[in-house]
């Protein structure tokens, strides 16, 4: 062969072959007569033999191009899907979304958020993966992940964020006493056993900080990692705590008891994805769609 094959001369054989006649298949390829026959001179100039055979009025592939036949086949086929999941990706319709997320988000408000978001698109995927905020970062930071939930995050050069601040509430067991009030002070809090993050978390310095302002001493109870721990440790009257309205409202249908905590403090939740190598529309289009569902939730 003198030259690299073209597509075009491939279908012109592909369709002769199929209808017997340059001219339907001038139709079919939405080109004039003389082209297909053009094209399949060339083709057949570059191959090296003949390829059509006239008979009782029908072009026929000779021996050599049925024997090439079941390749264009295969190349033609394959080159209808690369367009087909083309079409599909840019519509945002197939692809696979890489997500890593705290703990507690994995089985609270990002399953309702991914179903949702798959539910018309047939053709994606997805991977979620959860962990702790410190393995997340070493994930988007080494681009394993399209993108990530997490929080206590204080920037990197390799990632880029988006913060949102999330109101927070007061959790209590069914029944409790301070159910009748409208907020929750630390005040209230004086004598309850506190059930709340690791002291080292920033949410945690900026809840002590709220009751030291008050001149009240919180009551350690239970140092927990994830909000959703909390949920269920307050439902089984273990305590109360203070946690963010968004992990709150998962647990209502279950009786969980929230009121708004004043002074405010808010959970600093991040959006984060890597800063290198253009993200997909669909991680894109994924993230728009969990942003706005904490827009509910956002503190004031």
């Amino acid at each position: 062969m003198s030259s690299r094959l073209r597509l075009r001369q491939l279908e012109a054989l592909d369709r002769v072959a199929a209808t017997g006649s340059m001219t339907r298949a001038a139709e079919e390829l939405g080109i004039s007569q003389p082209a297909v026959s053009r094209l399949l001179s060339d083709l057949s100039g570059q191959v090296g033999f003949a390829l059509l055979d006239r008979r009782d009025g029908r072009l026929v592939p000779t021996q050599e191009a049925r024997f090439l036949l079941p390749d264009i086949h295969r190349v033609l086929e394959t080159l209808d899907r690369i367009g087909e999941a083309s079409r599909h990706l840019n519509d945002r319709k197939a692809g696979h979304l890489r997500l890593a997320c705290l703990p507690g988000f994995a089985n609270s408000h990002l399953p309702g958020v991914l179903a949702r978001f798959l539910a018309d698109r047939p053709g994606v995927t997805a991977t979620v993966e959860p962990d702790r905020p410190e393995r997340i970062l070493e994930w988007i930071v080494g681009e394993q992940f399209d993108c990530g939930i997490t929080d206590g995050f204080e920037g990197h050069p390799a990632v880029l964020s988006e913060v949102v601040p999330i109101r927070t509430v007061c959790i209590l067991p069914p029944c409790h006493p301070l159910e009748r009030k409208a907020t929750i002070t630390p005040a209230d809090l004086k004598k309850e056993r506190m059930i709340h993050t690791r002291r080292d978390s920033a949410f945690f310095r900026a809840l002590n900080e709220a009751f030291l302002s008050e001149g009240v001493t919180m009551t350690t109870l239970i140092e927990i990692r994830q909000f959703t721990a909390a949920c269920e440790l307050v439902l089984r009257g273990a305590g109360v705590s203070v946690i963010s309205a968004l992990d709150a409202a998962g647990y209502e249908a279950r009786g969980l008891i929230h009121r708004p905590f004043v002074p405010e403090v808010v959970h600093r939740l991040a959006l984060v994805r890597p800063v290198h190598g253009a993200p997909s529309l669909l991680t894109l289009e994924f993230m728009d769609a969990f942003r706005d569902s904490l827009r509910p939730f956002e503190a004031g």
